[in-house]
């Protein structure tokens, strides 16, 4: 067995998986030199499982193309096996299976030497290159996205920090889920609310009985502190509305209470067109 040999057969292209299959197997067998393959074709086909007829013209194939020549006979119980050897100047002309290298590092200047071949929805040419090509030129972080990034950071620390402080695990992943779930959609401050309302529920629990910081992010289990603060706020809203239609009222009534009705009240009431001002005046209300 030669692993040059069988290095060498390896990084050329024979054309097609049964040439190659054959010629590792036969590879397997020689000397460093490539000689000494003495193996019958029936011994070929029960290793590489290929029929017969394949291992019998590609044989044929190979030293016709020159890539194998017959050296020799060797007797055996059958009468004779070939010996072989495979042609180490032939086998080195035949097309590489690596590709070709690709030269990196930065150069004088990175422009690139042709326009791009790819095209956008406008049918301007874009980069020939994917992002992770080594000829991909990035483009530095500008400083609009150095400033998101920090503020973005500031608000996960000051999220976190309305967490109780005895709860707080693994810093960085904290941080990190509660910059995902900004950036997904939820609002800083009703984030924080939630991690607030947690730790008020939460304040005479046992240490057996509270969440750590990463595990709470990590379950979302603030979705429940928002759907608590969401409802919260529709109730204030019902009894906002509710507050704005009985002073609507008492000025439609002329209501003694009326003139408990403050000017800012009167103004939010005609804003949100429940009374007029020539109702309010009538009530003796001054807009």
């Amino acid at each position: 067995m030669s692993w040059r040999i069988a290095n060498e057969c390896a990084e050329r292209r024979f054309g097609s998986a049964a040439r190659k299959q054959i010629i590792m197997f036969l590879a397997d067998k020689a000397s460093d030199d490539g000689s000494g393959i003495w193996c019958s074709k029936g011994t070929i086909q029960r290793h590489t499982e290929l029929s017969e007829s394949t291992v019998k013209r590609t044989i044929i194939d190979f030293l016709r193309e020159g890539i194998l020549i017959e050296t020799g006979r060797r007797h055996c119980k059958n009468g004779y096996t070939v010996i072989y050897s495979i042609v180490l100047e032939r086998v080195g002309t035949l097309e590489p299976t690596s590709e070709p290298d690709i030269q990196t590092g930065v150069t004088v200047n990175p422009v690139q030497p042709e326009p791009g071949t790819g095209s956008t929805v406008n049918g301007v040419r874009g980069s020939r290159w994917t992002p992770n090509h080594p000829k991909t030129i990035h483009k530095p972080p500008t400083r609009r996205r150095e400033v998101a990034e920090e503020v973005e950071g500031l608000e996960a620390e000051k999220i976190l920090a309305a967490y109780p402080e005895d709860r707080i695990r693994d810093r960085r992943t904290s941080l990190r889920l509660i910059a995902a779930a900004v950036k997904a959609g939820v609002e800083p401050d009703d984030l924080k609310q939630a991690v607030k309302a947690y730790a008020k529920e939460s304040e005479g629990y046992t240490r057996s009985k509270v969440c750590f910081s990463d595990n709470w992010f990590k379950m979302r289990r603030w979705e429940k502190g928002l759907a608590q603060i969401q409802a919260d706020q529709e109730k204030a809203r019902e009894a906002e509305a509710k507050g704005r239609a009985s002073l609507a009222e008492w000025i439609h009534e002329r209501h003694p209470l009326c003139r408990h009705i403050t000017n800012r009240q009167i103004e939010d009431l005609i804003a949100s067109k429940l009374v007029t001002p020539e109702q309010v005046c009538a009530a003796g209300l001054q807009v």
